[in-house]
């Protein structure tokens, strides 16, 4: 566990894997604790996957001030700077008004960037975004791939060849500034917001985390997931573009275009979220500074259970 800081101002952290109920841990202490919900799931910020994504319900979102869901249109490539820019102004404000944030999610880079900073790459012009991803298309995932090894080895040999948003994103860092992204993550990382930092950590049982992959996603099309899909679709959006690759979007796309059953798409993306999940379970373990490890899922019985370490870390004032 991090020392207390005097002085610097309270912030609550609950990350945790896909399923897990960190979305609800979230409501109930941003409820006790008089929070403001600040979303850092990197696909919840899109306008138009409310179900796909499980974003907090409006009537959740009515309980407690919720900020950054829903935020952006699918057509722009949100980025860790980007959002850590948003999150920290939100975070701002939250505290302005004499509350407490509640920064929740799963995407560990997202956290990552708020709580210690990102290396000072260069905003990158959109003209040169919007090649890198049009080449991507062009040549195709394998020939992209062969492409950046011959300009970037290093990092070629980091990415594998399916991994289209961050080959996009070595490409357009290289053709931007000169230098391989391996080299600005070389450098130490700035733009961090400083908070006393509690960090919580939903990390279930994988027998019960896949348990809840299992049935979420087949719930998700009950509700509408379908419609979101083909809504997505009708933008005719760059395909790597992040929205676009959203767990669930390729294989019902795929269905909607007549290429699986839905039994087949369900099936394939329940198995793409249980992987997904256990890598972010992997990467809280590893790369994040977490105070405290919750082995189980949420339950009504769990919040009480964190309260006094709440009020104990974040709410009075450190010594």
């Amino acid at each position: 566990m991090r020392p207390a800081q005097s002085g610097i101002r309270p912030a609550l952290v609950i990350a945790g894997p896909t399923a897990s109920g960190k979305s609800a841990l979230a409501l109930a202490v941003a409820e006790e604790f008089g929070g403001t919900v600040v979303n850092a799931d990197s696909m919840q910020v899109y306008d138009t996957l409310r179900v796909l994504t499980a974003r907090p319900s409006p009537a959740d979102e009515a309980r407690v001030p919720h900020r950054l869901y829903g935020f952006l249109s699918p057509a722009v490539a949100c980025s860790a700077a980007l959002w850590r820019d948003a999150a920290g102004g939100e975070m701002e404000a939250a505290w302005s008004a004499g509350r407490l944030p509640v920064v929740v999610g799963g995407t560990g880079l997202y956290l990552r960037s708020l709580m210690q900073g990102l290396s000072p790459i260069p905003e990158i012009p959109e003209p040169v975004r919007s090649d890198a991803r049009a080449q991507l298309v062009e040549l195709g995932n394998t020939a992209f791939h062969a492409r950046l090894a011959e300009r970037d080895p290093v990092m070629a040999a980091r990415l594998a060849p399916g991994n289209s948003q961050r080959l996009v994103r070595a490409w357009e860092v290289l053709e931007a500034t000169g230098r391989s992204l391996a080299e600005w993550q070389a450098v130490p990382p700035v733009g961090g917001v400083a908070a006393r930092w509690l960090t919580l950590a939903l990390l279930p049982p994988r027998q019960s985390l896949h348990a809840a992959c299992n049935g979420r996603f087949r719930t998700m099309v009950a509700a509408g997931a379908l419609d979101e899909v083909a809504a997505l679709l009708a933008l005719g959006l760059a395909p790597a573009l992040p929205a676009m690759k959203a767990l669930g979007v390729p294989e019902l796309a795929a269905h909607l275009a007549g290429r699986m059953t839905l039994d087949e798409a369900v099936a394939a993306a329940t198995q793409a979220t249980r992987s997904y999940a256990k890598r972010q379970v992997t990467w809280f373990r590893h790369q994040l500074p977490v105070d405290e490890e919750i082995p189980e899922q949420f339950s009504e019985s769990l919040p009480e259970h964190f309260f006094p370490k709440i009020r104990q870390h974040l709410l009075t004032e450190a010594e």
